[in-house]
């Protein structure tokens, strides 16, 4: 997959391309990253990229002319590199909220232009004639669009084959089903007060698997219901969030007691 980010700050990406599972993707050939500086673009002796904007008002506004002259040479470096399906992508807090339906979405292209914008905004002129899509990753303001860039890259870069060493970790992340995932334990088998879930230990993948899907369902009812409206359960799984709802609050559980309080 080939990403191309339109940024002020081309030294952020060190974050990504810099450690773990990002890193070891890159490394591998699984994608390439090419940074692109508006400075670089811009047709005065100060490389200027920002002024202020028309009609008033505080801070600067990102200009036309060096962003649309390098949203077109990332993508003409894309079409170079044969990439047959690219999109152009504007980080914004107008935009769609990144899900991960939208993650899957995205990743169906084997190219994406990622703009990241700076100061009190960009000319909408580029948003008109440059950009095919925003997204936003969530309801709050930052000072630029790099981290949300790489937030987004981050997701999309996880699911390409070969970057996780186990396959199955993606199918089996949160929202993959539309539900948060179940609980997790590792060694020790007992901390403290705490053991693991002895479900967990009985090596029956059956028990396993229900026990994992109970549990996904009911911590996704605890703390995002939101996300099960637009879910069409199955019987056996709208059973086992009954289930688990006749657990969480029978008058001995923990959970009761501490509602109850």
């Amino acid at each position: 997959m080939h990403f191309d980010v339109v940024t002020l700050f081309p030294e952020m990406f060190d974050a990504l391309t810099g450690s773990g599972i990002t890193q070891r993707a890159r490394s591998s050939g699984l994608y390439e990253l090419v940074l692109w500086n508006p400075r670089d673009f811009s047709t005065n002796a100060y490389r200027s990229v920002d002024d202020r904007p028309y009609g008033g008002g505080p801070g600067m506004v990102m200009m036309v002319e060096p962003l649309a002259k390098a949203l077109r040479a990332a993508r003409q470096r894309q079409s170079s590199s044969g990439v047959k399906h690219g999109r152009t992508v504007f980080l914004s807090p107008q935009g769609r909220p990144l899900t991960q339906q939208i993650v899957e979405e995205l990743g169906k292209h084997d190219g994406l232009v990622l703009l990241a914008g700076r100061y009190e905004g960009v000319d909408e002129r580029v948003l008109q004639t440059e950009i095919d899509d925003q997204i936003s990753i969530g309801d709050y303001v930052l000072s630029g669009g790099e981290l949300p860039a790489m937030v987004l890259m981050d997701a999309l870069i996880r699911r390409i084959p070969g970057a996780l060493n186990d396959a199955e970790s993606v199918q089996q992340d949160s929202f993959s089903n539309g539900l948060l995932d179940c609980p997790q334990y590792t060694r020790p088998e007992v901390y403290g007060r705490d053991a693991v879930p002895a479900v967990l230990l009985s090596g029956h993948h059956g028990h396993i698997s229900r026990w994992r899907m109970k549990q996904s369902l009911g911590r996704t009812w605890r703390v995002r219901p939101d996300l099960l409206v637009n879910l069409s359960l199955s019987p056996e799984q709208m059973a086992l969030l009954e289930e688990y709802k006749m657990e969480e609050y029978k008058p001995e559980s923990k959970k009761a007691q501490e509602h109850i309080k």
